[in-house]
């Protein structure tokens, strides 16, 4: 009863009801457009291919649950929010070797406006190549585009009939005003709902998928299967709710200072390091990396080369335990590259001495920088692990019962279970502020 009287408590804000129903109106316009086909492309073919499949989801498999399924689909919202995802990584990545963008991260609100204008110009840049790229895929036939084995389609099918460039341009330029219409919703929810609106909108797609999986797994498995698949699911859940909580907290103590009259200072804080503190973006920076051999098939002419990405890295080869170790391999890699890159003990050792703070036992400047990076590829460690973790568990899955499809991916639970957390706080945090009762706290 307590957690019904605490979602009750949410509309009796009427500002609060306002943001989570634009919040909800949002994300039903994007559920839409991701079924609304693009003109001039049979869907119907490409349905029934898909029907008769038996692969995994393809190289694109990963980013139709960024979609929620418009890849497949072929809507609207076809790349739906990847492209803003990557140009956000790119800009973000950018930002350690470009001294202007690090200039840019250091102004406050007027540099963080620069850089999303930025970000901006490169999600459409990068919209326009993904679509022409994946129009030319589908003008060529490529089975592995829709998860089917083999990269050519049987012959006599097309997915484009009577291809031409003016509809080549239609289909790009309705593509690519999509990503901006996803991206213009992602940042209306940011500003006037509740929540990253682009963490929202992902949470959607994902979640709009789970039931048609977890039909799928119950129709193709066993029952025992089906419980086991359910139970390994919620202890997942338990498990990135228990390691996304988690925190290092370094004690930061100030000096005091007398200024006039007035005495400043003597104030203990702490500095919160995650246990995950690259969160979901390792799993992604992977995922893409072993999606690109898949793409240069139509590219390179070699033959032992398709052989090879056909066996391991696309379609039932991502079964193999091949894949597997790669894709372990490249987590742990991009979890140690993006905490670097998220986190500057340097930086934040020269803020701390700047503003007067010690760390109790460590000397300020050089001697806190390197108790900072000792601390962190510490806790970074059993981080990545943890990734590690959740992201293979369906892959194992997949290989051992030979389950076609795991409805509970590592990718999905940490993006659901992430951006619920950082919801619920977000509303909590606005309900405390009217004496209301929260979700987290009593």
């Amino acid at each position: 009863m307590s957690g019904f009287r605490r979602l009750a408590n949410i509309w009796r804000v009427a500002d609060l009801r306002g943001k989570v129903l634009f919040t909800l109106l949002i994300v039903l316009i994007y559920r839409v457009g991701a079924h609304v086909t693009v003109p001039y492309v049979d869907f119907s073919t490409i349905k029934s291919l898909q029907e008769q499949s038996e692969g995994t989801g393809g190289i694109v498999g990963f980013l139709d649950l960024f979609s929620g399924g418009a890849i497949t689909n072929v809507a609207v919202f076809f790349l739906g929010i990847m492209p803003y995802i990557t140009a956000s990584i790119i800009m973000q990545l950018l930002g350690v070797v470009i001294p202007k963008l690090e200039q840019w991260q250091q102004e406050g609100q007027s540099g963080q406006k620069k850089i999303t204008q930025w970000t901006r110009y490169l999600t459409v840049a990068l919209a326009l190549v993904q679509s022409t790229g994946f129009v030319f895929a589908l003008k060529s036939g490529n089975a592995g585009l829709f998860g089917m084995s083999g990269n050519s389609l049987p012959e006599g099918i097309n997915f484009i009939p009577e291809f031409t460039t003016y509809k080549a341009l239609i289909i790009v330029l309705t593509w690519t005003a999509g990503t901006a219409l996803v991206m213009w919703l992602g940042e209306a929810i940011t500003q006037r709902g509740i929540g990253n609106g682009m963490s929202i909108l992902i949470f959607g797609s994902v979640v709009s998928q789970l039931p048609q999986q977890m039909v799928g797994v119950y129709r193709n498995q066993s029952l025992f299967e089906f419980i086991g698949i359910l139970a390994i699911a919620i202890a997942m859940i338990i498990g990135v709710v228990i390691v996304e909580s988690g925190q290092r907290r370094i004690p930061v103590q100030f000096a005091k200072r007398v200024v006039g009259r007035r005495m400043y200072g003597g104030q203990n804080t702490y500095i919160p390091l995650k246990v995950n503190q690259s969160g979901v973006i390792p799993v992604i920076f992977a995922s893409s990396i072993l999606q690109f051999p898949a793409l240069l098939t139509s590219v390179v002419p070699w033959k032992w080369y398709d052989d090879f990405v056909n066996r391991n890295l696309v379609g039932t080869g991502t079964t193999t335990w091949t894949y597997v170790g790669l894709y372990a391999l490249m987590i742990l890699f991009f979890a140690y590259f993006y905490t670097a890159i998220a986190f500057n003990p340097m930086q934040q050792a020269d803020v701390i001495r700047k503003q007067g703070g010690f760390i109790p036992g460590i000397r300020p400047g050089p001697p806190t920088e390197r108790y900072l990076a000792k601390v962190l590829n510490r806790i970074t460690f059993p981080g990545a692990l943890f990734l590690m973790t959740i992201a293979l568990v369906p892959f194992v899955f997949l290989i051992v019962w030979d389950v076609k499809q795991f409805p509970f991916g590592g990718t999905s639970l940490l993006i659901t279970v992430g951006v619920a957390l950082e919801t619920m706080k977000q509303i909590d945090s606005q309900l405390m502020m009217r004496n209301y009762e929260g979700f987290l706290r009593t």
